[in-house]
């Protein structure tokens, strides 16, 4: 037994250069620079691939329950409409006046039949107001809006039309 490993070292050592015993093991034991620059590439690449996917999907959660928020609020208003046969003049006065949009702005509430005039009705592309009863919705990621839904500032808003028979995004109405 004693001799083959003998014949099997003489082996390898014939063709090793002569490196002190050791030493070519703490060699193989290092990155190059070359392997770390690899590394830091590969993470850059799916650190620019993954981040605007990451946000893409934060946004869709936020406009998701934007949406589950205003379906719950136009419940919490038609009990109210059923108790007092009138809609409230605020969210505050129907129990829900605290509620915060995803983006921390409030929700925006308009009774339309206490309104004066037609200037802050919600209005689609043709001017026509969106809603017969009341206007609810959130601004948006950027808190501003407009009355028509055609304005920059009111596309990326989350609004109830045809009187809550649509939830969703402004720019898909």
């Amino acid at each position: 037994m004693a001799h083959k490993n003998s014949v099997w070292a003489g082996t390898v050592r014939s063709w090793l250069p002569d490196v002190p015993p050791g030493a070519r093991l703490r060699a193989q034991c290092a990155f190059t620079l070359v392997e770390v620059m690899l590394v830091v590439a590969i993470v850059g690449v799916l650190t620019v691939v993954a981040i605007p996917t990451y946000q893409g999907y934060q946004d869709r959660a936020r406009v998701a329950r934007a949406k589950t928020d205003i379906v719950m609020i136009e419940s919490t208003l038609e009990r109210y409409y059923a108790d007092h046969l009138a809609y409230p003049d605020s969210l505050a006065q129907a129990g829900v006046g605290g509620m915060l949009d995803p983006w921390g702005n409030p929700y925006q509430y308009l009774n339309i039949s206490t309104a004066k005039g037609k200037g802050k009705l919600r209005k689609d592309h043709k001017l026509v107001p969106i809603n017969s009863d009341f206007d609810l919705y959130s601004m948006g990621k950027d808190g501003k809006s407009q009355s028509p839904l055609t304005a920059k500032a009111s596309r990326d808003d989350i609004i109830r039309a045809n009187n809550g028979r649509f939830v969703g995004l402004a720019a898909d109405y």
